[in-house]
């Protein structure tokens, strides 16, 4: 089937969407905060359903809430599928995830309005919880929808307050029926912000994002015994405080010597937590991202044995957790081409990249051919306040969205 070269989304009605949806959790200085399953994120969602249902969607949501608008085709077979998340950390900003989703309605609003059909089924999803800022693992609707884990193995998963997904899930009124990954995907595609600096500082543009790099968050549970700060001569203390520095500390040390790796102390926690008290018990984060398997594996080795270490040597208790791993994921050739194609065609400059922050597009990897587009984050800045896109490249974005998926719909 042809299409008209010239079809374009409604930016300003995108803008508005945007708008809208960040006043849900707004935090009044720019930012948004709609931790997954709170009440926020309810009210986002049932906004979301509501733009879907006026639509003509067929809305349906997963037994881990999943929600999936449906745009019929010409054949009942597997979908186009693109979309993203609502749900953000603590302090989030406004378009991290929430344009993938939001851009999708508009694709789809714009194939309606100029009566096209495509052959091909096409959906709109907002995966559960993509940022695991609430409940570990992030990416838990997309590791559900593909099969990488199961609904049982994630329903008892509890927050901080002790408040469990499985019945925050029904408190909001999105644990559904259908099961995940009811519907099969012939590609799928998401529009997201990059998050980092390099479209902002190089020029501008569309990314067609590649791939995404390899990430393992471990938690490191550091048990040694409280005292008196200024009575207790340093060699027989046992400072759990102390041997939490040194991790962190070697963990970025391990940055300057293997290729590519970056890592990161988010979290970190120390009892009782009293000025003139040795810390009895430490607790902390890292993530740990490399764009190479193999050099990821080198640097969780030599940062648990670290670790080991510097207990031993402090004689403190130690325990590791493992709270997410992700595989290194390449995308798929084909579709980071008709990026490139759409990009192009719209006389947009276009730049291939790996992504270093990881997406729903990753799990989806595993079951269909994916890939991501990006739009330029002003200062690199995301998961802050300041998050902020340009107006033009929001609606650049979702012009590309809307050319490939015409071609996944039809090719």
């Amino acid at each position: 089937m042809t299409h008209p070269t010239n079809l374009r989304i409604a930016g300003d009605r995108l803008l508005w969407r945007l708008e809208t949806l960040a006043r849900i959790g707004d935090t009044g200085d720019g930012g948004c905060r709609r931790l997954a399953l709170s009440d926020e994120d309810r009210q986002g969602r049932d906004l979301l359903v509501s733009w879907m249902r006026e639509l003509g969607l067929d809305v349906r949501v997963d037994r881990i809430g999943n929600i999936v608008g449906i745009m019929a085709g010409e054949t009942d077979g597997p979908a186009v599928m693109l979309g993203s998340h609502i749900d953000t950390v603590a302090t989030g900003g406004r378009y991290d995830g929430a344009l993938g989703v939001l851009a999708g309605l508009e694709v789809v609003a714009a194939l309606k309005e100029a009566g096209i059909a495509p052959r091909r089924q096409i959906a709109v999803i907002a995966f559960t919880n993509e940022e695991g800022a609430r409940f570990q693992p992030d990416m838990m609707g997309s590791c559900v929808w593909t099969g990488a884990l199961s609904v049982n193995q994630v329903s008892a998963t509890r927050d901080r307050e002790g408040l469990g997904l499985a019945d925050e899930l029904k408190r909001i009124g999105y644990a559904g029926e259908a099961e995940p990954g009811f519907l099969e995907a012939h590609a799928y595609l998401e529009l997201h912000i990059e998050q980092g600096p390099i479209l902002d500082a190089e020029g501008g543009g569309i990314a067609a994002v590649v791939g995404v790099q390899a990430i393992t968050w471990l938690e490191f549970a550091l048990s040694g015994e409280a005292n008196h700060a200024g009575t207790t001569p340093m060699s027989y203390r046992r400072d759990a405080g102390y041997a939490a520095a040194r991790i962190i500390a070697f963990a970025r040390g391990l940055t300057r010597e293997i290729d590519g790796q970056v890592a990161n102390a988010g979290e970190i926690a120390f009892e009782p937590g009293n000025v003139n008290v040795v810390p009895r018990r430490a607790v902390l984060t890292i993530d740990i991202r490399n764009p190479d398997d193999s050099r990821l594996a080198e640097a969780e080795r030599r940062l648990r044995a670290f670790a080991e270490a510097i207990a031993a040597e402090e004689k403190v208790g130690l325990a590791i957790r493992e709270l997410a791993r992700f595989p290194a994921v390449r995308f798929d050739e084909r579709l980071a081409a008709s990026i490139e194609s759409a990009a192009r065609m719209l006389d947009l400059p276009v730049r291939r990249m790996v992504s270093g922050a990881g997406h729903d597009a990753q799990l989806m990897a595993r079951v269909a051919p994916s890939v991501m587009i990006f739009v330029p984050s002003v200062k690199g800045l995301s998961h802050n306040p300041a998050e902020y896109t340009a107006p033009h490249d929001l609606i650049a974005g979702a012009n590309v969205l809307l050319a490939a998926v015409l071609a996944a719909a039809d090719g």
